[in-house]
Parts: structure tokens; C-alpha cells; sequence
């Protein structure tokens, strides 16, 4: 008798748990009561590894110490005067609300031409730096290309430049315990990792393990940076390479742009343990912006960030469109309110597109994304299926005129757990660059037809609506 009611209590605590935290979606408390239930002792436990997007008080705690402690970018000294007017300034109204930064004018940007063609212009950067790089990547391999930017930073170290480079310790694990990390090291390259890991069984005492830091930023002595989906390896990508290539898209941007995401680099280096950047973020801009350059603003999100800050930005992009959206992402995994908006799109008569890849690496979030297919067929959204590799591209181009590209997918794991970082630009001529690069994709891709859906076999759409349930809990 004491053992049912020790189960009792242990499971109804549990569920009471999930039904009292706050900011959780429907969906996501209802498929984790459905997993205590079903599985009650693996359920209980998993929801305590996995349950929660918390990654410690005391960690939450320090990073909002520093981030107060940091000095805004717009407190930088000639720091042009912007604003977006029109019928897209609540595009960037969203993006301030979000990490805080506003629009700012003045900017430039180059679409890269490929993976290789960008780590080559990065490792040119470097290579042209005379006072700091600061580079964080969520993966960096020890491979052609990862080897290249190792060495371009020792480069750089020895002669005389400061080089902070940072990685998540989960992504980067094998760089971090590789020759080559000891090498930079030694090169005077100073080194961190984001959200140690440590001994496992104690993490998980100070909040989820699998919170990562998963952003990829490069920023150049206050005058360059690259943002964009590719992580810091060979588009073979040797961990995961019977998906290869990966398929990746990058922009350089020059303009007062760089300093909101030196100001967000300098947040996760400091609040990781990293020495102290301010005097790097307080350097006056002596380079006044070009007038004939675009506003844009960089939108840095994540578990510490206010609640599903990074959805409400794809839904308010999604809304805005009025003629044409077009949509690439690798990780298709939406909330309820994601969903409708795309589809919202296509019924009020947005020509909208989307492009996955054809072959997913991560099965379970493949058949979930498949789920939806017939929804958003239904609505009228085109799918395309990118076949010569992995599409990893996360990029969003609106009327023509607006391109949201950064680190994040449009998947829980971007929504809730990752640290992800974006930019926003509005202009008309790089929207087409990153559009024509979209048109690309498409024809390298297969169409998706109605047809196609409705000869599914029933055990591929068991399946995929199966794993679609499981959706929240992944």
C-alpha cells in the first residue's frame, strides 16, 4: 500500500508540476502528462532533465548582472540617429522588445557566395584585423575549414591582436579536448566555452544539460561582422557526413550593425566566465555610417530572454507579408500559433514558399515537420524538398524588401532553449541577393504536390503525427 501511494504522490507532484509552470504552450503540458502517464518513473525523470527551460538561478542571475552592467550600443559615442518608418517598423518594434536593440541605419551587406567562400572572407578579416576578433560558434570542427580559422586566429594573437574565441561546450566538445584548441591557446588566443557542462549528475542539479549556446558570431575590430546558419567546418561535416554537403547561407555586414552584436558577443563572453570586453564596446565610432546604407538590427534570443520571443518574430514576419514569402529552414518543428501564421499567409494570398531539406539528419523532427504538410498544402503554402544535400539555411525574405538570416530554426529547440542570434535588414537590393540564393534552392529542390501527401503510406503518416505529438517534449 505504501509503494501505490509513494507512486501516487511522486506522479501526481509531477504532473501538478507541469500544470503550474508558467509559460508553457498547451500542447507542450499535454504531451508531457501523456509521457508521466504512459511511462511514470521514466516520465517523472525525463521531465526533470528535460522538462524545464531553466539553466540555474545562479547562472540567470549573473548574466542579467552583466547585461545591466554592459553599456548599450546606442550609448557608443557618434552613434547614428535610425528608425524604420512605414508598414514595417513593427517588424523592428518586435526585434527591440525582444533583446533591446533598435534599428539602426548606415549598414552594408554581401551575401556569401558558399560555406567555403565565407570561412575564406572570414579568415581574410582576420587575417586584415589590427585590434580584437571575437568569434563564437555553437560547432567548430578540427577540420579544412576549422583548421583555417584556428590558424588565422594564431596569426592574428601573435601579431599582437586580442582574440577571444568562444564555442558551446556540447557542440564543440571534440575541438575543445582536441591539439588544435591547445595550440590556439598557446598562441595566445584567449579561449572559453559556453554552459560547461562539468560532471553531468551535478549539472543537472542547476538546470537542463541540453541549453545550448547556439549562435555563430564574428565581429572584427568594431567594423565587421558575419552572421548566418554555418557553423565553423567543412559543408562535408564529418560528424553527421552521409548528409553532406551542408548547405549554409552567410552575410558580411559592415556599419554600426556590428556593434549590437559585438555588445551580444561581449554578453556571452563575459557571462561565461570570459575577461572583461568593455572598453572594446565604449570605443567611439569614428567611421560614420554610409547615408545610402539599410537599417538593421540584430535580435539575440534565449532562455533568459523574455518568453517565446523568437516564435512571436517569425509570426509577425509571416503577418507582414503581403505579396511574397519565402522560407528556408532545416528544423521545421512549429508551436500552434507558427503554424496558423504560415498559413494565414498563403490564404489571404501571400505567395508563400518554404524549403526544406529533403533528408533530415534528426528523424524525429523530419516526420514531425512531414506532419504538417498537408495543413499547409491545404492553405496553399508551395513545398519544396532540397535534394543535393542538407539545407541548413535559416533565412526569410518579405515583400522583396525584408530578410531576417541568423542561427535559428523554426523548431522548440530555437523557440525555448537555444541562445540564437538574427539580423533584420530592410533593403530592397540585399533581399534580392538573399531571394535569388532562395530561387536557388528551389532549383535544386522537388516539389511536394497534394498528391504526394495523400500516397503516403498509413504507417509513414502513423508515424509522423506520432512523432508530431511527441513535438513539444523534443
Amino acid at each position: 500500500m505504501i509503494w501505490v501511494l509513494l507512486h501516487l504522490a511522486l506522479v501526481t507532484a509531477c504532473m501538478l508540476r507541469i500544470l503550474l509552470r508558467p509559460h508553457r504552450q498547451p500542447e507542450s503540458r499535454l504531451a508531457w502528462l501523456v509521457v508521466v502517464m504512459v511511462l511514470p518513473y521514466a516520465g517523472v525523470l525525463a521531465y526533470l532533465l528535460l522538462g524545464e527551460t531553466s539553466i540555474g538561478r545562479k547562472r540567470v542571475e549573473r548574466i542579467r548582472a552583466i547585461l545591466a552592467g554592459l553599456p548599450r550600443p546606442e550609448q557608443t559615442e557618434g552613434w547614428p540617429d535610425a528608425s524604420v518608418s512605414g508598414p514595417y517598423e513593427p517588424l523592428f518594434n518586435v526585434g527591440t522588445s525582444i533583446s533591446g536593440y533598435g534599428p539602426v541605419g548606415g549598414n552594408q551587406a554581401t551575401l556569401m557566395a558558399d560555406s567555403d567562400a565565407a570561412i575564406d572572407a572570414m579568415v581574410a578579416d582576420v587575417d586584415a584585423a589590427t585590434d580584437h576578433v571575437h568569434l563564437m560558434f555553437y560547432i567548430w570542427l578540427a577540420d579544412d575549414n576549422g583548421t583555417k580559422m584556428a590558424k588565422a586566429l594564431m596569426r592574428a594573437a601573435r601579431r599582437g591582436v586580442t582574440c577571444r574565441a568562444m564555442v558551446d561546450d556540447l557542440g564543440s566538445r571534440d575541438l575543445v579536448r582536441s591539439p588544435l584548441w591547445q595550440e590556439m591557446t598557446q598562441a595566445g588566443v584567449k579561449t572559453a566555452t559556453a554552459l560547461k557542462i562539468g560532471n553531468p549528475l551535478l549539472r543537472i542539479l542547476d538546470g537542463r544539460i541540453d541549453l545550448r549556446d547556439h549562435r555563430k558570431i564574428l565581429v572584427i575590430d568594431n567594423r565587421v561582422t558575419y552572421c548566418g546558419s554555418q557553423n565553423c567546418a567543412d559543408p562535408a561535416f564529418l560528424p553527421k557526413a552521409k548528409y553532406a554537403p551542408w548547405v549554409d547561407v552567410v552575410m558580411r555586414f559592415e556599419g554600426p550593425v556590428v556593434r549590437q552584436n559585438q555588445h551580444l558577443f561581449a554578453s556571452d563572453w563575459i557571462g561565461n566566465g570570459g575577461d572583461d570586453v568593455i572598453a572594446v564596446l565604449r570605443e567611439p565610432m569614428t567611421d560614420k555610417p554610409a547615408q545610402a546604407g539599410f537599417p538593421a538590427q540584430v535580435i539575440g534570443t534565449g532562455p533568459t530572454v523574455r518568453n517565446s520571443a523568437m516564435p512571436e518574430m517569425f509570426q509577425s514576419l509571416m503577418f507582414a507579408a503581403r505579396r511574397e514569402l519565402i522560407i528556408t529552414t532545416p528544423y521545421y518543428v512549429p508551436n500552434a500559433a507558427l503554424q496558423a501564421a504560415l498559413c494565414a499567409a498563403a490564404n489571404r494570398g501571400v505567395d508563400t514558399t518554404v524549403i526544406f531539406p529533403a533528408r533530415n539528419d534528426d528523424f524525429a523532427v523530419g516526420a514531425t515537420c512531414r506532419s504538417y504538410y498537408e495543413e499547409l498544402l491545404s492553405a496553399g503554402v508551395r513545398i519544396y524538398e532540397f535534394q543535393p544535400g542538407l539545407l541548413h539555411s535559416k533565412s526569410l525574405t518579405l515583400d522583396g524588401e525584408v530578410t531576417l538570416i541568423g542561427s535559428a530554426n523554426m523548431d522548440r529547440r530555437s523557440f525555448d532553449l537555444n541562445y540564437e542570434n538574427n539580423v533584420l535588414l530592410h533593403d530592397a537590393e540585399v533581399t534580392a541577393a538573399m531571394r535569388g540564393r532562395q530561387m536557388e534552392y528551389v532549383a535544386q529542390s522537388r516539389p511536394v504536390t497534394a498528391e504526394d501527401v495523400q500516397g503516403w503510406r498509413w504507417t509513414t503518416k502513423v508515424w509522423n503525427n506520432a512523432m508530431a505529438v511527441l513535438g513539444p517534449v523534443l
